[in-house]
């Protein structure tokens, strides 16, 4: 289906290799799994064997030596196929841009090639109950322990911590004197570590990348689990969060392709009155809207994940591709259901159970508001709609909940 992007003979070559794989398993694979609450193991291996997942990461690190760039095409090819894997802009993406960006090089070399080729998987441990959005607000905290550390607090919201080998966490550094913010730490801490203790969360996002609780009751840590310095963590967190902006995009703009081809082909052989429904302007036109839509989401996100290529600050942009493309995707799913009639409703059509994930990304991992208050604040120059906190106080014996088993 003809649209605005234009790749390079290399792109095009990447693009048509993620569809190779994709056509292997298919959105039915990606679907009866989720419903099972199985995880996808065949389809995970191949695409690290095939240099998929690390495609971005160092060539020394067992990378592909490409950008974020050519993952969102990786990322977004899948979702096309109907396979929105929310554990690619986990692992590889977030976690694995963190660890390459500012990890040691132990760290590197303990962890990259792994998350490169698929053989190992980690988690990105952030949201807070009480914090939300706000990262300054993060009440998990890490003390010096010695020349280690320990870390007690919660997460929840935690995608596929099950799956993972270890979770990059982030934590309050509490030992760290700043009277303006939290200073923040991160961490990687071994998903099977005493005092790691994982709750399900459920949802009705209908993927095999299950949500979860996570409980740390007095983690002791080596120092070599520390990225970087203690209490300088917050250009780390955003070395990841941008490129988790961009891949979400990424997963919207292929799951409205998705949802755009499925209606397209339904609508040229459904026949109501004689002719194919999508002779009727009230049929074509919608769609129409959607493709122009999707297609300029997918511009967004291309220009969001160059900028962050080359060095430049892609926080704006990746604010905007996220936005666009999370709208985007989300109307063109709803319409390619109505163009189905009831039809979109079954789970034969692969439609209706791919809306909750479309809906995910309108509220994650950074909700359509927080995009209007950054854009207005930071591009618009507006004044600000809320304050940022002032640092929590040093007592650190913040109560931690008891693990409940549901």
């Amino acid at each position: 289906m003809q649209g605005l992007l234009v790749d390079s003979s290399d792109q095009r070559l990447l693009r048509d290799s993620i569809a190779q794989i994709a056509s292997k398993y298919g959105a039915e694979y990606f679907l009866e799994r989720s419903r099972a609450g199985a995880k996808l193991d065949e389809l995970w291996a191949d695409l690290g064997s095939a240099g998929m997942l690390g495609v971005h990461l160092p060539v020394e690190y067992g990378g592909g030596g490409a950008g974020l760039t050519e993952l969102s095409i990786v990322v977004e090819e899948l979702a096309a196929h109907g396979i929105p894997l929310l554990l690619t802009v986990i692992s590889p993406a977030i976690c694995g841009s963190i660890l390459a960006a500012h990890g040691s090089p132990e760290l590197k070399a303990e962890w990259l090639p792994g998350l490169a080729d698929g053989i190992r998987k980690m988690a990105f441990a952030l949201t807070e109950p009480d914090s939300g959005s706000n990262s300054h607000a993060v009440r998990t905290f890490a003390r010096a322990d010695g020349p280690g550390w320990i870390v007690s607090g919660g997460k929840c919201f935690i995608s596929a911590a099950n799956e993972a080998d270890a979770l990059l966490v982030v934590a309050r550094a509490i030992d760290v004197p700043d009277e303006r913010r939290n200073p923040l730490s991160l961490f990687v801490v071994p998903a099977d570590a005493k005092g790691v203790t994982l709750q399900p969360l459920p949802t009705a996002v209908v993927s095999p990348d299950r949500q979860f609780t996570v409980f740390l009751d007095e983690v002791a840590l080596p120092p070599e689990a520390l990225i970087g310095l203690p209490g300088k963590g917050l250009p780390q967190v955003f070395a990841g969060l941008n490129p988790e902006r961009i891949l979400a995009s990424a997963i919207s703009c292929g799951i409205g392709r998705y949802a755009v081809a499925k209606a397209v082909d339904y609508a040229k052989e459904r026949r109501v009155w004689s002719v194919p429904i999508g002779a009727h302007q009230g049929i074509s036109h919608p769609l129409a809207e959607c493709h122009i839509e999707v297609e300029m989401a997918r511009l967004a996100t291309r220009a969001a994940a160059q900028q962050f290529d080359s060095g430049h600050d892609a926080a704006a942009a990746a604010n905007m591709a996220k936005f666009a493309a999370a709208e985007a995707s989300l109307r063109a799913l709803d319409q390619a259901i109505q163009v189905h009639g009831g039809n979109g409703l079954t789970p034969e059509y692969g439609l209706a159970e791919m809306w909750f994930t479309a809906r995910l990304m309108r509220t994650a991992p950074v909700s359509r508001e927080m995009v209007l208050n950054y854009i207005g604040e930071h591009t618009l120059g507006l004044p600000s709609s809320y304050r940022m906190p002032q640092r929590p106080p040093a007592d650190h014996a913040d109560p931690l909940p008891e693990p409940q088993i549901r």
